[in-house]
């Protein structure tokens, strides 16, 4: 195993703690209440500074709504999150132990962090029960997943997750002829088997009908306690609708951070967002 020498900025400098394996990250440590750090983070793409200095908290079981003009970072960001972009400087930690920046794509996956992308990416010519039976925890071959029976408690995992996405009566039905607010739940439900402890969710009402708007407003609510999740979305209805903490991202920074009703009534906000 290799060490981290140091963490998030509130640290002990001369403290050293253990760099955990993806196999032993199963027990977060969250006794300073973070599930998430961001700390002066720095990302440039050929001059343009896509992140600034950018500094961000999650709590443990949060909903948190992430919103900003095109540019202002949101997308960056989560690619720093999931390790698909090593920033220049700065600092992001999962839990107090897991330093993201020192750990691959699929590292940080196994650990517990989940991205659903805005366009809904199932196995169309899949059933909803198969979709959510790939996506299960465990051995990724595909041949082992078919030709293995599931168990009672895999079985079981799946009913819950399929009720928890409302997709009960859907369940034997190939993904490809679902509705696209059903696919965005899907790929909810397929991220939920892998059993993430912080959910980063990208624009997930955008082409959405009223009803599933409303819907998916309930699901990614309900998500929230046992699990954080980030929900980056332009929409402000939906936002509004559901919306916690709401943090406000503008040239790579935070700008503004706060109940909707206050982020409503900053007139930075108002002024580079809002008033658009």
């Amino acid at each position: 195993m290799s060490t981290a020498t140091h963490g998030p900025a509130w640290f002990q400098r001369d403290q050293v703690f253990e760099f955990l394996q993806p196999e032993a990250s199963s027990q977060l440590d969250l006794s300073h209440n973070t599930i998430l750090y961001l700390e002066g983070l720095n990302v440039s793409f050929d001059g343009f500074k896509a992140i600034n200095d950018l500094t961000l908290y999650i709590e443990p079981g949060e909903l948190r709504c992430i919103i900003g003009p095109n540019g202002a970072g949101k997308t960056t960001m989560m690619d720093i999150i999931t390790g698909k972009t090593q920033p220049d400087s700065g600092q992001a930690w999962f839990g107090q132990r897991l330093n993201l920046l020192k750990m691959s794509e699929a590292e940080i996956a196994e650990a517990g962090i989940g991205r659903k992308f805005q366009k809904p990416t199932v196995f169309e010519q899949l059933s909803v029960f198969e979709n959510l039976e790939l996506a299960m925890a465990g051995n990724k071959n595909v041949w082992p997943t078919f030709i293995a029976r599931l168990s009672g408690e895999q079985l079981d995992r799946i009913d819950e997750v399929v009720e928890m996405i409302g997709l009960k009566s859907e369940v034997k039905r190939m993904a490809g002829v679902l509705s696209h607010g059903q696919k965005q739940w899907l790929e909810i439900g397929m991220l939920l088997m892998q059993n993430p402890q912080l959910l980063l969710v990208d624009e997930p009402v955008a082409g959405m009908t009223h009803q599933e708007m409303d819907r998916t407003g309930e699901l990614l609510t309900s998500l929230a306690g046992e699990r954080s999740v980030v929900v980056v979305e332009h929409d402000m209805d939906f936002v509004r609708s559901i919306a916690r903490t709401v943090t406000v991202l503008h040239q790579g920074s935070v700008l503004a951070e706060g109940t909707m009703d206050q982020i409503q009534n900053d007139p930075r906000v108002v002024e580079v967002y809002l008033g658009e």
